[in-house]
């Protein structure tokens, strides 16, 4: 089965088992609690998203931006809605998991105990190994494409490769960094990875 992806950007059809995962930045989606409910709004309204991640490193009291974040993906009934980095918040506050940073392999025992979907971020094949090895649901491999200060890309061929070594039906690989257009993420569909996270691509 095919599904629409984007209304507003348009022309591009993903298979149903594809996901689509938003992670909000303050940068991009604001750090006042109208401006990021509004942004928030807009982008799950203009696109069709399975999984939200709120990632705020730099607001000193995320808690109401964590809740905000919440309500606003229960309206739209977004599948599963993660918090960064924070497993005792996503705890608190009942989200259906957390995004682990690459050096918090040491966690993914706790989140899972705690019954949190858990994904870890990685940037090469021993994270990935390592990540799977602890029973992570789902990594993030990034940088797919060029990304300021993000390093060298991975490129699509590398991603096909660790796609076909690692996922299987209980461990997700999901494709990130620089993923701005339907061009890009029509590409990683091609790879057979199990979806594409962005920050930009939203709004």
């Amino acid at each position: 089965m095919i599904t629409k992806q984007n209304k507003k950007k348009g022309a591009f059809y993903k298979p149903s088992f594809f996901i689509s995962y938003l992670i909000t930045d303050p940068l991009v989606y604001g750090s006042s609690l109208e401006q990021f409910k509004h942004n928030l709004t807009i982008a799950l309204k203009n696109n069709s998203v399975d999984m939200v991640c709120f990632r705020d490193k730099q607001t000193k009291d995320i808690q109401k931006l964590a809740k905000i974040c919440l309500e606003v993906s229960r309206e739209f009934s977004i599948k599963k809605v993660l918090i960064n980095s924070d497993i005792k918040l996503a705890n608190e506050l009942n989200f259906d998991g957390v995004h682990l940073t690459s050096v918090q392999f040491d966690k993914i025992e706790l989140a899972k105990s705690l019954g949190l979907f858990t994904i870890i971020s990685t940037h090469n094949e021993d994270e990935i190994e390592l990540a799977k090895s602890l029973g992570s649901d789902a990594i993030t491999y990034s940088p797919i494409f060029y990304k300021e200060n993000k390093g060298e890309p991975k490129g699509l061929e590398n991603l096909t490769k660790v796609v076909q070594k690692y996922q299987d039906d209980t461990f997700k690989i999901i494709a990130l960094g620089g993923i701005i257009s339907n061009r890009n993420i029509e590409d990683i569909i091609f790879t057979k990875s199990a979806g594409f996270a962005s920050i930009r691509y939203y709004l």
